[in-house]
């Protein structure tokens, strides 16, 4: 039977994640994940790893949920410095780590917005995106934050399989891929993906699976003390390129999942 062997939140979208042992799992996913964005002072978008070149560096900060009480509080270590998010002093201190102005925030605009760079893999371009190019710069909305009210890219879950990552190393070359490159709430000893429209019980938890998760550049950047790796991204574009819910075609690996039921989660929980 399979069981849940990772369980991750990312309290700031595109920071890195906290391991969990357990967790609430809310109507709009796990507590405390994407909850928290960098919003860019200039133009209003939400920071996104999705363009490297103005967000890359956000990888490089972690963040981490204390809970006291009914307090909710997150920290963010920025250059070795520990702050909370929400303070001046983090809007201040992730904007020299950044180079640009920003501030932190729970609110979602409207209309969310982010900017992205597409992966240099024809491939991974999806059908949706026909008019734009390898390589190319571009601003997209953000569909899981009117979707699901969270920094969340769709899905309120994103859930990846042991069985899945073993085959795309195999592609790759026999390399052993990190389930961290795409940054899953929940990694699932089994043997492959499951489908949309499956259900998925873990304990108390429902989910069920809405589509396959479209990949942008971020599996094949540096990021969580893994090196960049453009072999993933390659591998992707030659082998994972499959329909997705009728918007045509696209590289994916991973699921989007919906919560239909929620309740607590625990490592080592089993899925039927």
């Amino acid at each position: 039977m399979s069981s849940v062997v990772m369980l991750r939140r990312y309290p700031l979208k595109s920071a890195q994640g906290e391991a969990l042992t357990a967790v609430a799992v809310e109507p709009t996913g796990l507590r405390g994940d994407r909850t928290w964005a960098c919003i860019d002072r200039l133009d209003g978008t939400v920071g996104s790893a999705k363009h490297p070149r103005r967000w890359g560096r956000l990888c490089d900060v972690a963040a981490t949920t204390h809970v006291v009480g009914a307090e909710t509080t997150v920290t963010l270590d920025v250059d070795g410095t520990s702050l909370r998010a929400g303070s001046a002093a983090a809007d201040a201190a992730l904007s020299r780590h950044l180079g640009r102005p920003v501030r932190l925030s729970r609110e979602l605009p409207p209309d969310a917005r982010l900017h992205r760079t597409l992966p240099d893999e024809v491939g991974m371009v999806p059908d949706w995106m026909s008019g734009t190019r390898p390589g190319q710069e571009t601003i997209t909305t953000i569909a899981g934050a009117e979707r699901v009210g969270r920094f969340v890219d769709f899905g309120a879950v994103h859930i990846v399989t042991t069985g899945a990552l073993d085959l795309l190393g195999e592609r790759i070359g026999g390399a052993s891929v990190a389930a961290a490159r795409f940054r899953p709430n929940l990694v699932i000893d089994a043997p492959g993906d499951p489908e949309p429209g499956q259900e998925l019980r873990l304990g108390d938890v429902v989910l069920r699976v809405a589509l396959p998760t479209p990949r942008c550049v971020i599996p094949g950047l540096p990021q969580a003390g893994l090196p960049a790796d453009r072999s993933v991204l390659s591998a992707l574009a030659r082998h994972y390129r499959i329909p997705v819910a009728g918007l045509g075609h696209a590289a994916c690996f991973g699921t989007y999942a919906d919560v239909v039921q929620p309740g607590r989660l625990n490592l080592g929980q089993r899925v039927r």
